[in-house]
């Protein structure tokens, strides 16, 4: 895939069906800045269009961070409208990585602040190392989250719970954040990278398509009301009859096989 060995701020690795992303700025912790954010959304957009890729890891470089929040010296001096463009950038990337047909898992090797959590919202799920930690520190700093924070967080978590981690700016134990549903898996450190791997591969096994039409209508039905998400839902459905993976399908399961798909 051309382009994705010319990052500065990421590493990436391809080894079929799993694409990882790591974010390679250990020197501020992994901290998001906008060339971190261009490369991000240029590399995303690039995995969406391979069709060798069935998932992606992101993750961040060291044992420390996953991503430790806003690079500070980049929102120093900023005015109101240079804040909301950069606000509706980063906006615009989490989108993206929520909506990619393509389940990408946030690998949480450790602190997980302010717009690092807010990308790990934006992902499939979360899957976390014993000493990892989350908040969304901005109102200590006179700020709020901008990257999706004040949106994702209730939806995930409740209205309750996330205006508690927002108005408090606490820092939440990985143990805690699992039993919240924040995270969805505690792993020991060692074994993070492999247990996405298998999560992944375990999706990848799957239709191509069932997987996209089932993450598009979770998430688009989550902006809905439930009869507009059922709709929505019995639309997705008829496109995956009328497909040729679901004809192989029905046939590897007849003939006690496994299913050669084509996401097609």
């Amino acid at each position: 895939m051309p382009g994705l060995g010319s990052f500065d701020t990421l590493l990436i690795a391809k080894t079929a069906p799993i694409a990882q992303i790591t974010l390679n700025r250990p020197d501020v912790l992994n901290a998001l800045n906008r060339r971190v954010i261009a490369e991000l959304a240029a590399a995303m957009q690039e995995l969406r269009a391979d069709e060798a890729i069935r998932g992606v890891i992101l993750t961040g470089s060291g044992d420390k961070a996953f991503a430790a929040g806003s690079d500070m010296d980049e929102l120093s001096g900023l005015t109101a409208a240079e804040a909301k463009a950069l606000a509706r950038e980063g906006q615009a990337l989490m989108d993206l990585i929520e909506t990619l047909g393509k389940p990408v898992i946030a690998a949480l090797n450790g602190y997980a602040i302010g717009a690092g959590c807010e990308l790990a919202l934006a992902c499939t799920m979360r899957i976390a190392a014993e000493h990892a930690r989350l908040s969304q520190p901005e109102v200590r700093m006179g700020l709020i989250p901008g990257f999706g924070g004040t949106q994702r967080l209730p939806r995930l978590i409740g209205k309750g719970r996330a205006l508690q981690m927002i108005l408090s700016g606490d820092m939440m134990d990985v143990q805690e954040a699992c039993r919240i549903g924040l995270v969805d898996e505690v792993v020991p450190k060692g074994k993070l990278i492999d247990r996405a791997e298998a999560v992944l591969l375990t999706i990848a096994s799957n239709a191509p398509l069932a997987v996209r039409y089932a993450l598009e209508a979770v998430n688009s039905g989550m902006e809905m009301t439930q009869s507009e998400g059922l709709r929505l839902e019995a639309d997705l459905f008829g496109l995956a009859v009328s497909s040729e993976d679901l004809k192989e399908g029905m046939a590897a399961f007849f003939e006690r096989r496994r299913p050669r798909f084509t996401g097609r």
